[in-house]
Formats: structure tokens, C-alpha cells, sequence
């Protein structure tokens, strides 16, 4: 296999265990996504960039919209909401891609975000991700972006603004049959133009009880947790002390979009090998939760906290014939596990049928064939880039079944009448339905990796259809009908973070990844 040398730029991870961990996806239970709350300002900027294209340099236009609030007082995280980045590449981008024999684009955008409060300042990275996009055949192509972005703390009283400034594109083009194309991936560099209004101002919320939009009140200490979780914890000491005698502007806090951190109280299944799945030499487990869309009901759903235990392959290497780098390859394998089965925990949902009638479903995703993960990567020993493809067949199984209140007996057997179905990019290979995540990470040595790698986790996404429902109903009721109108469908967005991996054959457990039993000491938080 021949290297794709434009994503190789600059870093390997030495680990042998730079694999990638399996996933799953709940789609059959619905929860309304978050409204805009009152008060709340809303964001649609319009922003000029310069693109460097492999044609060249080319200006694109980038949208930017979001919704924020109007005020938060000191200590408080401002979380950004319904954010999306447009991105409108010219023709050129266009013909850059067909010349590569693509047919359509993944995308995935990276907005730096600058951050300032008084004369202090901070930075932000807002990630987006792109569904799959077919290449238009004149004309300039359109790339919406959607993805959680971190949460920021004011460290005191005044004004904190949030403005645009470098934004990155990861491409990943495809051919007309789904496959990768070579190279498989392009990244697009893009520069905030000089003429953009207002220097690429976005939003300002006013801090403090005294703030007022548009003014900069006097600095303070820092109050608030630096994750940014929703209950700040407030510095000891300072609450009352007044302005003047607090020392300077400190910067305002990001978190980074944390994928979880360990639990004082572990809210999360059991989660490690035993007599029944006993451990091997590269064993690893990894917790995963997420949310996804049921385009049907227009809503999202939570999917529960999981356990997932991984047996990862040999990585597989080819060197560059001058010896600048190589390509990595890996094959893995694993399974869901839930008190010794194949299978997510039992989950409640509630939801409307027919968008007025309260339904309350119990269920389970049951694995019903192998789970494969096939990582592709490349690197010149110190840039790695590397897409991971996770594939699972699961059949939904509903076990209890209750509309407006009154409970209805689905039987034994109620479930889908096929495995939940992805787009497959390469069906040749990969036959029967199943789904497909994917992910794309990143990884400079010395530096944090971004995106998905196996020992930092990261996000995972894809699209699905649920199938019909089959065997639902006893004593001669029928509730097939009910179950797969309310719920069955295609083009169900999917993103699901997993945590940190336990290395859990190691002689000695990581501290820092594994509690002391062998289990995943971080429980991932959902993203939407």
C-alpha cells in the first residue's frame, strides 16, 4: 500500500496500541433537543477567508452562526450553542477534488476563537464535522459543519467577547462507490481576511452584575471550574473582597471540550474483563455515550453510557522509499459487554408517537455478528493522521413497551427486523448491514492529540437507518405498525464520544486510565 503523502506532515505515535475502539449507536428512543433559551442573542456573521487551495490561494466565504447569552455573571461558563460553520469553496476547490477522482467530501472544520476579557485574552478551537457531501458539477461547493464547542469562564467582571480568526479544513474526498480516494486526506489552511468587519468579531457577553453590553467593568479573581462543568466551584476567599483589591486580569477559562473525567461517584456499568472474557496481551476497554438524531420524530436521543472490550491487531507498516515516513494499517476486533453479554445495558426512553401521544420504551442493542476496526493512517514520525472505520451489525430489541400510560405487552421477540444500516464506503469488502462510525484523529509529538485516537478517545460519527419492527406484540396485538412508524428511518446523524482507554494488560495499571479493578477510570460526558 502506497502512502497518501499529503497527510503525512509531521508526527508517529510509538505506542503500539494506536488503535481504535469500537461503538455502537441507540436510535430508537427520543429526546426533544434543547431550545434556544430566552434572552439568549443570536449570531450570523458573515466572514471573508483566504484559502490556501492546492491551486492555490483563493478567497472563501465562511458563515458563522450561534446563539449566546445575553449576560452571565461572574464564574458562570458560556456555553455556545447551535453553532454551525458554513464554508463556500469556489470552483476551483471543486475541480482540486474531481482531479483526484473524488465524487464527494467529508469535511471537518477547526475555528480558532479568540477570547478576551478586559486586557486579558484566551483561545478556543470550535470543531465541526460535515455530513457527506456530493460534488456539485458547476459551481461553488457548500460545507455545513455542525459540533459542541468548549465552554468559557469570565474571570471576573466585564465584557468577554468572542472573536473568528484561523480556520482549518480537514478533507476527506471520496470516489463515485464510496472509496478513498489518493491521497485520502487534504487539508485546507484559511486566513481571516484583512477587510473582515469588525476584525471577525462574533458575540460579546456582558459579565457581572454590573456588565452592560458594549462596556468593560472593572477585572476580578477567578471564580468557576476549570472544566467548565455547571456547578463552578468558586475560588475560597474572594467572593466578597471588592474590585479593587483583586490583582490584575486573569484570562478567561477554556475547557477543550473534556471528554469526561473520572466520577466521584461512578455513574457507569461494569466495565472489565473476567473468567468469561478473560484478558489477553493487547486487551483494552474504553467506556462510550453520545447523543443522535431520529430525523423522523425531529428530536435527538442520549445514548447510555457502555462498556466496549477491545483485542487490537498488530499495526502494520510500509516505509517511504527515501525513508520520510510510512503507512499505518490495523485490524482489530471487539464487543459490547454487559454483564456477560453482547449488548448495550437496558436504556428508558420517552418519546411522542404521532407527535401527541407519550410513549415510554425500554430496550437494548444487541450485537449480533463481529465488531471489526480498521485504522488507516499515515506519518513522518512526528505529524500522524489516521481514520479509523468502526463496523457492527445491531439488532434494537424492545422489552417493555408503555403508551400514555397504559403498559402493552411487546412479547419476547420485539426488535428490528434487521441489523441498523450504515452507508458502507466500501460494500465489496464489508457486505450486510451494519453500522459504520468513523472518526479522524491527530497527533504532533509533545503535543495533545485532536480528534480520534484510541488512548485519548475522541469523537465518533456516522449515519444510520433503523429498520422495521418485527415480533412486537402478544395475545394477537399488533404493535409492529405502531413502533416502526414512530421510530424506523434513514439519515440519523450518530456522534458518540468514548474516554481514555484502560491498557489493562499492562504489569502494572495506569493510574491515570484504569481504577484500580481493571475498569476505565474516565466516563466520558455525551456531545451533541
Amino acid at each position: 500500500m502506497r502512502g497518501p503523502r499529503t497527510a503525512v506532515r509531521r508526527t508517529a505515535r510509538s505506542r503500539a496500541r494506536n488503535a481504535t475502539i469500537a461503538a455502537f449507536v441507540v436510535l430508537a428512543a427520543t429526546v426533544p433537543a434543547a431550545a434556544v433559551a430566552a434572552g439568549s442573542q443570536q449570531v450570523d456573521e458573515v466572514l471573508p477567508y483566504v484559502c490556501a487551495l492546492p491551486s492555490g490561494e483563493q478567497t472563501v466565504t465562511v458563515r458563522v452562526t450561534a446563539a449566546f447569552p445575553d449576560r452571565a455573571a461572574a464564574g458562570e461558563p458560556i456555553v455556545p450553542s447551535d453553532v454551525t460553520t458554513t464554508v463556500e469553496l469556489p470552483q476551483t476547490a471543486v475541480a482540486d477534488l474531481t482531479a483526484r477522482g473524488a465524487a464527494g467530501v467529508r469535511a471537518a472544520t477547526r475555528l480558532d476563537v479568540g477570547v478576551a476579557q478586559n486586557e486579558a485574552t484566551a483561545r478556543a478551537t470550535w470543531r465541526g464535522s460535515t455530513q457527506p457531501v456530493a460534488l456539485p458539477a458547476s459551481g461553488p461547493l457548500t460545507l455545513t459543519a455542525t459540533g459542541d464547542v468548549p465552554s468559557v469562564t469570565g474571570q471576573g467582571a466585564g465584557e468577554l467577547t468572542f472573536s473568528a480568526g484561523d480556520l482549518a479544513l480537514d478533507l476527506t474526498p471520496t470516489t463515485a462507490d464510496g472509496g478513498a480516494t489518493d491521497p485520502a486526506a487534504l487539508t485546507v489552511d484559511c486566513t481571516l481576511a484583512a477587510d473582515a468587519p469588525d476584525g471577525g468579531r462574533l458575540a460579546a457577553v456582558p459579565v457581572g452584575p454590573d456588565a452592560v453590553p458594549g462596556t468593560d467593568a472593572p477585572g476580578a479573581s477567578p471564580s468557576g471550574s476549570p472544566s467548565g462543568a455547571s456547578s463552578p466551584s468558586a475560588t475560597p476567599g474572594l467572593e466578597d473582597e471588592a474590585p479593587a483589591q483583586r490583582q490584575g486580569d486573569l484570562a478567561p477559562e477554556v475547557a477543550e471540550n473534556p471528554p469526561g473525567g473520572p466520577a466521584a461517584k461512578r455513574d457507569a456499568p461494569e466495565c472489565r474483563y473476567d473468567a468469561g472474557y478473560p484478558a489477553g496481551p493487547t486487551s483494552l476497554n474504553a467506556y462510550i455515550t453520545g447523543y443522535t438524531n431520529v430525523n423522523k420524530l425531529k428530536s435527538a436521543t442520549r445514548i447510555p453510557v457502555s462498556c466496549t472490550l477491545i483485542e487490537q491487531g498488530e499495526p502494520q507498516f510500509e516505509f517511504y522509499p527515501d525513508f520520510s515516513g510510512a503507512t499505518i494499517t490495523q485490524h482489530s476486533s471487539g464487543d459490547l459487554y454487559y454483564q456477560g453479554r453482547k449488548q448495550t445495558p437496558p436504556f428508558e426512553a420517552t418519546f411522542l408517537t404521532f407527535d401527541f401521544t407519550p410513549t415510554r420504551a425500554t430496550m437494548v442493542l444487541e450485537q449480533t455478528g463481529p465488531l471489526t476496526i480498521d485504522s488507516a493512517g499515515a506519518t513522518d514520525f512526528v505529524f500522524t493522521s489516521t481514520d479509523t472505520w468502526i463496523r457492527v451489525p445491531l439488532v434494537l430489541r424492545v422489552t417493555a413497551l408503555e403508551v400514555n400510560g397504559t403498559p402493552l405487552d411487546v412479547g419476547p421477540d420485539c426488535r428490528t427486523e434487521k441489523p441498523l444500516k450504515s452507508p458502507e464506503p466500501d460494500p465489496a469488502k464489508h457486505p450486510g448491514d451494519h453500522l459504520v462510525l468513523h472518526g479522524r484523529g491527530e497527533q504532533t509529538t509533545g503535543q495533545p492529540a485532536t480528534g480520534y485516537l484510541l488512548t485519548s478517545g475522541g469523537p465518533l460519527t456516522g449515519e444510520v437507518t433503523v429498520p422495521a419492527f418485527t415480533g412486537c406484540g402478544a395475545g394477537g396485538e399488533d404493535l409492529d405498525r405502531l413502533l416502526t412508524a414512530s421510530v424506523s428511518g434513514s439519515g440519523n446523524y450518530v456522534k458518540q464520544i468514548q474516554g481514555q482507554t484502560c491498557f489493562v494488560s499492562a504489569e502494572v495499571l495506569n493510574p491515570d486510565e484504569c481504577t484500580p479493578d481493571g475498569q476505565p477510570l474516565e466516563i466520558p460526558r455525551p456531545e451533541r
